[in-house]
């Protein structure tokens, strides 16, 4: 009834069970090839090797020639900034740079800016990289069973890749997928008396499919702003435009099925496995075991007004300042009146389920007369569903892929927006920002909801914030290790400017800084040390480590980028 990916994350010698592309030789623990002939045949045969996106173009694969297939490799040229063509291939990341080792430079990309230039692939040796040289389809508890059991033998690491939506680089480390979902008006987790209106999804479904069956069943499901995010957005916090009056996805998460690193397939809900069910819920699902279906509440179908107001794209810096400076000193009243949305140079796309079309168009006219008066535009348009918005919206607005980038972004507190010292200070901080990067903010976090202190493992600093303030940056799809590592300290250090704004805030677990500094008080606060707890419970051997999972140790440290 679902379909997920568990991956092996290091192989020690070439793995040919299926036709495929030669494995390159890694540094994982010796594994005699007749330990992946039994995994193979406990699996049903469906272990398979993996290989980059890019190597038909190439001539060349782990220091050995290979034949170019033309054909797909303009097919692959042609959609490498298609986000659904990506989400569809295991060896690719919706940022390339995560299919590249961080430490040696190896791995097999096209360059972003033009996929059909030759200098990228032409000469050049297509590496693995980063990404797990081979994968087990599973289509039953078993064969997850039988990987942790694969790992707890031999010493290989398992990770988990989802859609590959992924600013931190985990997709190394993450992945379960699905495409199963089924609505029940009526449903109760297992041995509660609660009921709710709710979806149950598998792990491999994307957002998209589920806004499709939300609609056609007359609920909303709040979810990402992508159409290939997938279900582990339910797990990590999950912020939504919709957030501010309806929670976090975490908030409305409310029953989980996991295989756990000791082979237990569990249920967890608030009436049992509850300690495991806290720690879903924000602390990121593949640190605690593998998911295969999650239970989310839905909201009636619901008539939304959509603020669509644009600057002109070649505003100048200080229109931008003057810009950014107008969100700042409205952006309280706005949150205050259910607005949520996004806020960019370009840009302010905001939804509000509580307004009508006459008081939403009050709201945001200060932000409408700003843009027209700089040659922009604005206006408040009227949709009767969430599903509307997102075909009418959101897939032509959507965040790219196909580039390389990285994101540094902060909490921002709603008490920095309560004082004209406050509004003055970060209108600053932005304005400074602005000749190193353009900032992009989500108006995302729960302001008005009614959330009970201590259901969720995520830190406490979401319920307290205004603002997730975030800038990317991108890199060359050339760049040498060197230069990447320079991006990440001057990102680390322009964030810095905001976390002094912000002290005692934190980030967000998916798009926080590569590098993020105290990254267990960042990402969960006060609650890591029982995270550490529960983390030890299910996973004492550490199957199931990633970078900054915050529950896996010193693995973390140890290891990024050096696969």
């Amino acid at each position: 009834m679902f379909r997920l990916f568990v991956l092996i994350s290091a192989v020690s010698a070439p793995l040919a069970l299926q036709p495929a592309a030669a494995l390159s030789t890694s540094t994982a623990p010796a594994v005699s090839w007749n330990d992946w002939v039994s995994l193979n045949a406990s699996v049903g045969g469906r272990l398979h090797v993996s290989g980059p996106l890019a190597l038909p173009c190439f001539s060349s694969f782990a220091g050995h020639p290979t034949h170019p297939d033309p054909p797909e490799c303009a097919a692959i040229q042609h959609n490498y900034t298609d986000p659904l063509f990506r989400s569809a291939h295991f060896g690719a990341f919706m940022n390339p740079q995560w299919e590249i080792c961080q430490t040696t430079d190896a791995g097999c990309v096209l360059d972003s800016a033009d996929p059909t230039d030759p200098s990228a692939f032409t000469g050049v040796d297509c590496e693995l990289g980063n990404i797990a040289p081979a994968y087990i389809d599973v289509q039953a508890v078993k064969d997850i069973q039988a990987a942790y059991t694969f790992s707890r033998k031999t010493g290989v690491r398992l990770s988990v890749k989802n859609k590959g939506h992924d600013y931190k680089g985990r997709s190394a480390g993450r992945n379960s997928l699905s495409l199963w979902m089924v609505f029940d008006a009526h449903f109760q987790p297992e041995t509660c008396n609660t009921s709710y209106r709710a979806i149950t999804i598998g792990t491999g479904v994307r957002m998209e499919q589920l806004y499709q069956f939300a609609d056609a069943n007359n609920v909303t499901a709040i979810g990402g702003y992508h159409r290939t995010i997938g279900t582990g957005y339910f797990l990590v916090r999950g912020h939504s435009i919709l957030s501010p009056v309806y929670g976090l996805a975490v908030d409305r998460t409310v029953e989980i099925k996991i295989v756990t690193p000791d082979g237990q397939y569990r249920t967890a809900n608030e009436c049992q496995n509850s300690n495991l069910f806290w720690a879903l819920r924000g602390g990121g699902g593949s640190a605690f075991g593998v998911v295969t279906e999650i239970t989310v509440r839905v909201e009636p179908r619901l008539t939304l007004q959509a603020a669509i107001i644009r600057l002109p794209a070649n505003a100048s810096l200080d229109t931008l300042a003057a810009w950014y400076e107008l969100t700042v000193n409205n952006s309280l009243r706005w949150g205050e009146q259910g607005w949520g949305g996004h806020i960019t140079a370009a840009s302010i796309i905001h939804v509000n389920p509580l307004l009508n079309n006459s008081a939403a168009q009050s709201s945001m006219q200060v932000a409408i007369d700003f843009a027209t008066s700089h040659g922009g535009s604005g206006l408040v348009d009227e949709l009767p569903s969430w599903y509307a918005f997102f075909e009418k919206y959101v897939t032509s607005a959507e965040a790219p892929v196909g580039a390389e980038l990285m994101l540094g972004t902060r909490l921002l507190n709603t008490s920095l927006f309560a004082t004209e010292a406050g509004r003055a200070s970060l209108s600053t901080a932005i304005t400074n920002l602005l000749p190193f990067a353009t900032p992009y903010i989500i108006v995302g976090t729960p302001l008005l909801y009614p959330y009970v202190e201590g259901t969720t493992s995520v830190t406490p600093a979401w319920r307290s914030a205004l603002w997730h303030f975030g800038f990317p940056i991108e890199f060359a799809f050339n760049d040498t290790a060197g230069a990447r590592q320079t991006i990440y300290q001057e990102v680390t250090q322009h964030v810095q400017v905001f976390r002094d704004l912000t002290p005692g805030s934190g980030a967000y677990f998916n798009e926080g800084d590569v590098y993020e500094p105290n990254h267990e008080q960042a990402y969960w606060g006060p609650n890591y040390a029982r995270l550490l707890q529960i983390k030890d419970t299910y996973d004492p051997d550490h199957l199931m480590d990633c970078w900054q999972c915050g529950t896996s140790g010193t693995y973390l440290v140890a290891n990024h980028g050096s696969s």
